[in-house]
């Protein structure tokens, strides 16, 4: 049978299970476009490619598939760079498809012609230019072999127009998982053998999860080895859901926005245990100092994060949740079991946690932000799917919602990317029509990708917007007061801000506004009953802060806990 290129890709992309493509035409994707007007597989038409890409990340973070997008070329494609360089960063497998001109003008400055393949090459997992039609359907395969093995990441194939529009005999391609290198990473059990016994002997143990056990599938398996061994556990920001936020052993976030008793844990741990960690700048703080007590284990499926940033006494590759089934293995396979006295460790985090929590100070009606947190969190029972903005949003979601599963926070980690919740959480609700999907926003980020809020409407996608309305671009303005003498250069927003409400009423949405502390909870009450997209405008206290906080260079044993001088341990 023979089928042009555009049909090719389209049958490729239901073998590959594909159902939901984001994505924006244009004149190099037409013939694509048409033949995605006959298929079944669903397209929802963002309104700017940036958008396109954040919604395919938060459908990959949300349902644990390949999230596909689909571009022009030139600026479609390269407005999609920011989409993929925050997949990148965050391990999030992804397939961007992006037309190109016609093979014979590629080179010539043709029109609406971008190098997208050279653009980016340094944030994607790989890319590829199709120069053959023949080739077409296994590239496209191969595209989500690599993006959803290994370590996650974001794959683009770049498509001529003459290749999707040129007919050839049409074989389904293999599926690239049957004819690859059968060779895999198996982790050295020997090695993990003596981790184990570390951590089985460790009076002070502490385990750091990372994005890896929620890429990895690893969640369950953490909880069992953790609870077993009675482990407190702490997590990176994308580690987040990673163990449940609402068990004992549960010492909150770590790091430059950390809670007090995590931070404290892992600076007089005697042995950490890192799990799909790659040890971040935010997370680590001074390296010198970080869990200088205690001997180090490292477990991440890619060897080049071993070692990379912090030097580490057991390097393990290896991918997440086979090295924790073969430490619980371990653990059934102890014939010791009463070896283990850890009361004076659990004694002193319990303190930790008694004595100085995640706190704020209410300031009469008010509101505070993390009030605002608390009360989603309550109000959805915890089982809302949060996406947010970045900034003091994303810390406050972080600290105060407390996530008991995976794949329920969706964030820009590693790239901190303005603008992503709002389109991201588009992403989740397609994934997700049933489930409440929540966007912590700020007012300065939340302008960032607004206009998908025409994507929402017209796709009947009631995502619900929670604007924490401080008048400022937040997290810089927190920099500014506490380093920069409150000189609040051109991070006062508040003036110029739209009128959320009538902004919301205009694209056909839902647009709430709460003034003091008495209407946080009906109005997150009222948006909750509403069956489609809402935006909630809370007008909170201008010049919250994000506490506790380390200090830029500063070890995370010292933190300041408010406005006031650094608490030094």
């Amino acid at each position: 049978m023979e089928l042009r290129g555009c049909e090719i890709l389209i049958k490729t992309l239901l073998q590959e299970g594909v159902d939901t493509i984001f994505g924006y035409p244009g004149g190099a994707v037409l013939d694509i476009y048409d033949e995605l007007y006959h298929s079944d597989i669903r397209h929802i038409l963002a309104r700017h490619e940036q958008g396109a890409a954040h919604a395919a990340d938060g459908y990959a973070r949300s349902s644990g598939k390949v999230g596909v997008c689909l571009v022009t070329s030139g600026p479609g494609a390269t407005n999609t760079v920011t989409g993929i360089a925050t997949a990148y960063m965050d391990s999030v497998p992804m397939v961007v498809l992006t037309g190109q001109v016609p093979t014979r003008f590629i080179g010539t400055d043709a029109f609406q012609e971008a190098d997208i393949t050279g653009i980016t090459r340094p944030c994607t997992k790989h890319n590829f230019l199709v120069r053959r039609v023949e080739d077409l359907a296994l590239t496209v395969r191969e595209a989500f072999h690599i993006a959803r093995t290994g370590r996650p990441g974001p794959v683009l194939v770049d498509l001529p127009k003459d290749i999707v529009q040129a007919s050839i005999e049409y074989v389904p391609a293999p599926d690239p998982a049957d004819t690859a290198d059968k060779r895999t990473v198996t982790i050295d059990e020997s090695q993990l053998r003596h981790a184990f016994e570390l951590i089985d002997k460790a009076e002070r143990p502490v385990i750091l999860a990372g994005g890896g056990i929620i890429m990895g599938n690893a969640a369950d398996d953490l909880h069992r080895f953790a609870s077993r061994l009675s482990i407190p556990v702490t997590s990176t920001l994308m580690g987040m859901g990673s163990f449940p936020g609402t068990n004992p052993l549960w010492l909150g976030m770590l790091g430059m926005h950390g809670t007090y008793y995590a931070n404290m844990a892992v600076s007089e741990c005697d042995l950490l245990l890192t799990i799909g960690v790659r040890f971040s700048d935010r997370v680590t703080g001074k390296i010198a100092s970080f869990a200088s007590k205690a001997k180090t284990i490292q477990i991440d499926i890619d060897a080049a994060s071993i070692n990379k940033v912090f030097s580490v006494d057991i390097p393990i590759v290896g991918d997440c949740k086979s090295a924790l089934q073969l430490l619980n293995r371990f653990v059934d396979e102890r014939t010791d079991t009463d070896s283990r006295n850890q009361s004076q460790w659990l004694d002193q985090v319990a303190e930790w946690k008694r004595d100085t929590p995640l706190k704020y100070s209410p300031n009469g009606g008010t509101i505070k932000p993390q009030n605002v947190i608390e009360t989603l969190y309550r109000l959805t029972e915890g089982d809302a799917i949060i996406t947010t903005e970045v900034g003091q949003n994303q810390m406050w979601a972080a600290q105060y919602y407390h996530f008991d599963k995976p794949n329920r926070f969706l964030t820009s980690g590693g790239l901190g990317t303005m603008g992503y919740g709002f389109p991201a959480a588009i992403g989740a609700q397609a994934a997700f029509p049933d489930k409440t999907v929540i966007d912590i926003a700020g007012d300065g980020s939340i302008q960032m990708n607004i206009q998908e809020l025409a994507t929402a409407v017209s796709h009947k996608l009631p995502v619900k917007i929670a604007i924490l309305n401080n008048g400022y671009l937040g997290m810089v303005r927190q920099w500014q007061e506490i380093f920069y003498g409150k000189r609040y250069a051109h991070t006062d927003i508040g003036e110029t801000s739209p009128d959320f409400v009538r902004l919301a009423e205009a694209y056909g949405a839902t647009g709430l506004r709460a003034m003091k502390t008495e209407d946080v909870e009906p109005t997150i009450r009222t948006a909750l009953e509403i069956p489609g997209p809402v935006i909630m405008d809370f007008v909170v206290e201008a010049e919250e802060g994000v506490f506790p906080m380390v200090l830029p260079g500063g070890s995370i044993s010292q933190m300041a806990l408010d406005n006031t001088e650094p608490a030094n341990k």
